[in-house]
Parts: C-alpha cells; structure tokens; sequence
C-alpha cells in the first residue's frame, strides 16, 4: 500500500492505518531506534510511541513525506528515552557522535535559531553527491556505525571515515562562507 492510501486510513480514523504503517516502515523505524538506544525494547516503545503519535496528529496533519516525517517523530521519542535512560551517565555512542559534528559546527552556531540551521544544513546537504549525502545521513542522522555504513555500501571503513573527515570539512567550509565563525 503506498503512503497516499495509508494517510488516507488515518484520516478516516481506521485501525488498519497502524498496521499498514508498522508493515511498511516498522522494521525502519526499530533500526533507527535501536541504533539511538542500543536496547530492543525501549526501541520498540519509541516505534509504538510512534505510531500513537502519528494517530494523534493526523488528521489535520497531512504529511508529504511520510517515512521521514516518522523517522523525525521516531528519532525524538528515541532521543528523549535516551537522555531519560542516561541521566545519571553519558552514552558513548552519541556523546562520540556529537564530538564529531562539534569539531564543524561551532557553539555560537548550535545557539542560533534551529529553523535557520536546518536551512544552512539542508542547502550543505544538497551540494553533496548522494554517496556522501547518504554516508553522512547514515552516521549523524541514523547513528550507524563505520562498520554499518561500510558494509551497507561496500566500502572499507577508511573509506567511510574518509568521507566522513572530508563531509565534515566541507561542512565547515560551508558555515564560513554562510558567516558563521567556525
């Protein structure tokens, strides 16, 4: 069933729209989740959190892109579990994670409005090549490991790390020519 006819479902309230969703993204949804938490079962109460979450909002919502407004909705309920799981201690999956991206993107930057940062990001992402584009998505957006992105795309782990090194300098580059001190 395409994404059309399953929004279609939600908004006339029927139970299969749940189903549908869970059959054509559940598995999506779980990886995302569990690659954040790194737990079965918190990952799966994200995706269900999901699910209710998308039963909430639509209608009136009516998404363009459906996955990636679930994948959106699953990453924050993954996240927040996260920092509730962690609270007393880091995580170092997603401390390390951040520590790459904080070498590109400077503290000033990470305080100035989100929406203008999305745009900046977005614009960046576009100018990459789809290979780089994913490897990049995959790591920072996804959470994979070097090993998962270089088994996903047949590619050794240096070369991930590689491009992952040049994205982010491309990044940086990319901030100071949009003004913003790197």
């Amino acid at each position: 069933m395409n994404d059309h006819n399953i929004i279609d479902l939600f908004f006339a309230r029927e139970e299969a729209a749940i189903e549908h969703t869970s059959d054509k993204y559940g598995s999506r949804l779980f990886t995302l989740a569990d690659h954040i938490l790194r737990n079965d079962q918190d990952a799966e109460e994200s995706v269900s959190d999901t699910y209710l979450k998308a039963w909430d909002t639509i209608p009136p919502q009516r998404p363009r892109h459906f996955f990636a407004w679930l994948a959106k909705i699953c990453r924050n309920f993954a996240l927040k579990r996260l920092e509730w799981n962690t609270a007393a201690k880091r995580n170092g999956d997603v401390v390390s994670l951040t520590q790459e991206l904080e070498l590109c993107i400077p503290n000033p930057c990470r305080q100035m409005d989100a929406l203008e940062l999305g745009q900046i990001l977005d614009a960046f992402l576009r100018e990459l090549t789809p290979d780089n584009r994913l490897v990049f998505l995959r790591r920072y957006w996804f959470g994979d490991s070097i090993g998962e992105i270089a088994a996903r795309y047949g590619i050794g782990e240096s070369a991930v790390n590689m491009r992952l090194n040049r994205t982010r300098a491309k990044l940086r580059a990319h901030l100071e020519k949009e003004g913003i001190p790197v």
